[in-house]
């Protein structure tokens, strides 16, 4: 492990780098790889710990629920009651406040933000889109599906930065405190995408407690990776509806979950968690647009699991499966990268990406050179609305889908892209 700072080395060092990893590059390029880090996919051996869901129901006998209500038919809008009651004891909210909607939280999140566009939310407020031009803070880096539903409904997006304990909370005040164009905030509150940072219990209660300019302001609250600890010993995020309660402040909270990556992506379970006044509210524009979801689909997942204890235990073989991954990631960039003041990088007890931040002004030069050999990484400024990174300096990495040799192979890439794009940039300064 080198232990110079680039940032000490001659113009000859340097070059000589340049010379090095760009030869290491070349040989990469002439091997025809196709190496995926782009998105935070379950590998199959995640995928075979659920397959046994696909057989549980395989007869008219088991589609009744505990009600005697048959599967197969209409009925249920928002939810068998085992389900909710599944969920609720998982999440720790109340059962009457769980809505079980569809496969995908992304797709959950999206209705939710269209609905208040075009009908208000709970309290009899003007949509959003009769109110002129709307805001919604982002903070940054963050999820770029987030920034994705803003930017294609014409929402403007605020960056706020993240610190190691949530979202830049002064920011967050004076932003929303004081303008009512201010419609929202997105939250990734455990296991941040891409940084991995949970919410500090101070953080959690100054959402709790904020009162914003916009008396129809709503807290996103995307809560995706609940349950995705990889030690036994995870991150613990506080209960942001316990707070809530304290404040009276429940309506301003929309929190979101899948079973995405829990059980199979896209074949999973949505969950919607709000008040009694929001529900009320949601509930008829619901019933627009479906009959009922999947019911098969959610008795499967009750019978599967049985109970919250289920699904954690569940939870501790895919940690079994990813904790290699991101200790291989973590242990080749400290092998490689530390010492040299080229980059900085997380390192997570859960969720399902790494964040690393070069050197600035370099983070693109990486994409595009790990891109030439064969490596695609999530493209860099994604991770900041309009993909706009005013330093140039993050790039989110996905250690998941890949098996651990492609791993190790990308990473290795990836680390000499690093220290090639900061060594030109230094050359060249």
């Amino acid at each position: 492990m080198a232990s110079k700072a680039y940032s000490e080395m001659t113009k000859e060092e340097l070059s000589q780098i340049i010379q090095q990893e760009q030869e290491k590059l070349d040989r990469w390029g002439n091997m025809s790889l196709t190496l995926d880090l782009t998105r935070g996919k379950p590998n199959q051996a995640q995928l075979d710990l659920s397959t046994g869901m696909l057989h549980i129901i395989s007869d008219r006998g088991d589609c009744f629920s505990e009600s005697g209500l048959d599967c197969r038919n209409y009925g249920i809008l928002d939810g068998l009651p085992e389900t909710k009651r599944l969920f609720s004891e998982l999440l720790g909210v109340p059962a009457e406040n769980v809505l079980v909607l569809g496969n995908s939280s992304l797709n959950i999140m999206y209705d939710t933000m269209v609905r208040a566009m075009l009908f208000g939310v709970a309290g009899g407020y003007e949509p959003w889109s009769r109110q002129g031009r709307i805001k919604f803070i982002c903070p940054a880096p963050g999820y770029d599906r987030h920034f994705a539903i803003c930017r294609t409904l014409g929402i403007e997006m605020i960056p706020v930065k993240m610190t190691s304990e949530g979202p830049d909370m002064d920011a967050v005040y004076n932003i929303a405190c004081s303008d009512p164009s201010v419609k929202g905030i997105w939250c990734v509150p455990k296991y941040s995408n891409p940084g991995g940072v949970t919410y500090s219990d101070r953080v959690v209660d100054m959402f709790a407690a904020m009162k914003p300019a916009a008396p129809d302001f709503r807290i996103f609250w995307d809560n995706a990776y609940a349950v995705h600890d990889l030690y036994e010993k995870g991150d613990k995020l506080a209960n942001i509806f316990d707070y809530a309660v304290e404040y009276g402040t429940q309506d301003n909270i929309f929190y979101f979950t899948s079973t995405s990556k829990i059980s199979f992506p896209g074949s999973g379970l949505a969950i919607m968690v709000a008040s009694e006044k929001n529900i009320e509210q949601i509930r008829p524009i619901i019933a627009t647009q479906t009959i009922g979801y999947d019911k098969i689909n959610q008795m499967r997942h009750v019978k599967f699991f049985k109970n919250a204890d289920g699904i954690r235990e569940h939870m501790k073989l895919h940690a079994a499966l990813l904790r290699p991954k991101f200790e291989c990631v973590i242990d080749s960039f400290t092998r490689e990268l530390s010492g040299l003041g080229i980059a900085e990088w997380t390192n997570p007890k859960g969720g399902y990406f790494i964040s690393l931040d070069v050197m600035e002004g370099c983070a693109r030069r990486v994409y595009q050179l790990a891109r030439s050999v064969g490596v695609t990484l999530t493209a860099a400024g994604a991770t900041f609305p309009y993909g706009r990174d005013p330093q140039d300096t993050n790039l989110r990495i996905a250690p998941t889908f890949p098996d651990e040799r492609e791993l190790k192979q990308a990473i290795e890439i990836l680390c000499s892209c690093v220290k090639l794009a900061c060594a030109e940039k230094l050359l060249n300064a």
